[in-house]
């Protein structure tokens, strides 16, 4: 692995851990086994190398996501793949936790790539719902776009819930609740 790559993942590692403000260049470098030399020839400073950073994670979670939204299946079966696919529950996610992160929220250039995958997986899952709700698999009043943010927004609840209680049991609980309310129509006329 390259120098700028070692930084890098250490980057989004201490990103996931600590946040930006508790993410200093000098353990950046350690984590990385960099020299400052070396981490100021790659990038012109901490907000370059946490941009960086940010945008391999926000990519990271698109492959990921992608993967299992992009899957066969019915657009039920798929969004519970997303919904149940195995992730570290007890870390949350490294791109939802940046959403805490003031430093972030307040940089416009380093919250870019956080808005844009949080748009990119609501647009996702709002055409997989969409798909479900054409070929009648749910409910007619289902509304899309607010399938998405439901979709995100227990799975981002799910990892606050988990965190605070040290249990993936909030989490699971939060994923079969909404599961069960997506349930596909069966239709007993």
């Amino acid at each position: 692995m390259s120098t700028s790559d070692r930084l890098i993942e250490a980057t989004r590692e201490l990103l996931w851990e600590r946040g930006y403000v508790g993410t200093s260049p000098k353990a950046i470098q350690q984590h990385a086994g960099a020299g400052q030399g070396s981490m100021y020839h790659h990038f012109t400073g901490k907000p370059d190398l946490a941009l960086a950073a940010i945008r391999r994670t926000a990519e990271e979670l698109r492959a990921t996501a992608g993967s299992v939204l992009d899957a066969p299946g019915s657009a039920y079966e798929r969004i519970s793949g997303y919904l149940l696919r195995e992730r570290d529950v007890l870390r949350g996610c490294p791109v939802g936790r940046l959403t805490m992160d003031p430093e972030v929220i307040a940089n416009d250039e380093l919250r870019a790539p956080v808005d844009e995958t949080i748009a990119w997986l609501r647009g996702r899952l709002a055409a997989i719902a969409q798909e479900g709700l054409d070929n009648g698999e749910f409910v007619p009043s289902l509304v899309p776009d607010d399938i998405a943010a439901t979709v995100v927004a227990t799975v981002q609840g799910g990892y606050v819930l988990a965190r605070a209680s040290g249990s993936t049991d909030a989490f699971d609980a939060a994923a079969r609740g909404l599961l069960a309310l997506l349930a596909p129509r069966t239709d007993t006329a």
